[in-house]
């Protein structure tokens, strides 16, 4: 008998119900009381480390005093596509982290999860100013600090959330020898946006320096990086306006709560030289009193994950011994 009919048709058959099992769609943000999940406490966070919107809700989280049960979950970039397994599509079908879920019912998008957690904490004044000249200054932060769209990079200008992923994109290909190439054909098999495994893939074969040169990614990383100072001037601009220490000015906010994950990303993907180094004082000074907060040593610096670390120091490494490495990321 000949086997390879037998394996072939194994094979295809499992994967065709492994995706049968696994289909992901798009879902639309906010509390969905339609949806009830498995949950133990009142408050349940599904989340990863690295993740800038998980990062973005934990700060939330504690900034609001919410005790909450956290469920980790991977992404490629720490070792697996966990977000696209069965389990977890059960919890949010777009297989996209942070998931809020509050009495069992999940809230989606981390912009509306960081507002839902803020009207429904006990103290919904706490992140969110009365006066509504500051409340529009925050609304308009909050939005600047958000992931938008399926492809954020393309629409880098509009928000400094969106001009957060080009500039990850040498910290992902230093994080990535880390992680296993079968790890990343899985997400080629399920992930419903199949561009993400293959940039994957492609800065995995190529390696940390060839990112910096290599097209579509230079010209993605440079984009970003134009982005983001038009941003941070921005930022800078209003915090001058507002007096800071904060965005709207005495109060911390749901803004601040977004731009301390934005600038913490910046720091581990080394752009602080060039970002915040002699320029914009008052978003330097903004800098050190975001770290300074307990939520930053909470929510941040207490979910520092090695695969990160790790990458952090290779990008810091390679531009001290080559140059011209170097010179093409800031090209």
């Amino acid at each position: 008998m000949n086997v390879v009919p037998l394996a072939l048709g194994g094979l295809a058959g499992w994967y065709l119900w492994e995706r049968s099992h696994r289909r992901t769609h798009s879902i639309t943000g906010g509390l969905h009381p339609e949806i009830t999940l498995p949950h133990e406490q009142e408050w349940e966070l599904w989340h990863n480390e690295f993740s800038l919107c998980s990062k973005k809700m934990r700060v939330c989280l504690a900034e609001l005093g919410i005790p909450h049960a956290a469920h980790r979950v991977d992404l490629i970039e720490t070792g697996s596509y966990e977000t696209i397994s069965r389990a977890f599509l059960a919890v949010n079908p777009a297989g996209l982290v942070p998931v809020l879920v509050h009495r069992g019912h999940p809230v989606y998008e981390s912009h509306d999860q960081i507002t839902y957690a803020s009207e429904h904490s006990g103290d919904p004044g706490r992140l969110v100013p009365d006066d509504p000249r500051a409340r529009a200054v925050m609304d308009r932060w909050v939005h600047k600090g958000s992931l938008v769209g399926d492809d954020p990079p393309k629409a880098a200008r509009e928000t400094a959330g969106n001009a957060v992923p080009g500039l990850t994109m040498p910290l992902f290909a230093a994080m990535l020898p880390d992680v296993p190439v079968h790890r990343i054909l899985e997400g080629l098999l399920f992930h419903r946006l199949k561009m993400r495994p293959i940039g994957f893939l492609a800065m995995k074969v190529r390696g940390l320096r060839a990112v910096a040169t290599t097209e579509p990614f230079h010209s993605m990383i440079r984009s970003s990086r134009l982005a983001m100072h038009g941003h941070l001037d921005d930022l800078e601009a209003t915090l001058g306006e507002t007096g800071g220490p904060w965005i709207t000015g005495a109060r911390f906010t749901l803004a601040d709560a977004g731009m301390m994950a934005i600038l913490d990303r910046i720091r581990e993907a080394d752009w602080e030289s060039e970002l915040l180094v002699d320029r914009r004082p008052c978003v330097q000074e903004y800098w050190r009193a975001l770290k300074a907060r307990p939520s930053y040593a909470a929510a941040i610096a207490a979910h520092e994950h090695p695969t990160v670390v790790r990458g952090t120091e290779r990008i810091v490494a390679l531009k001290r011994s080559d140059p011209a490495f170097a010179a093409a990321l800031a090209s």
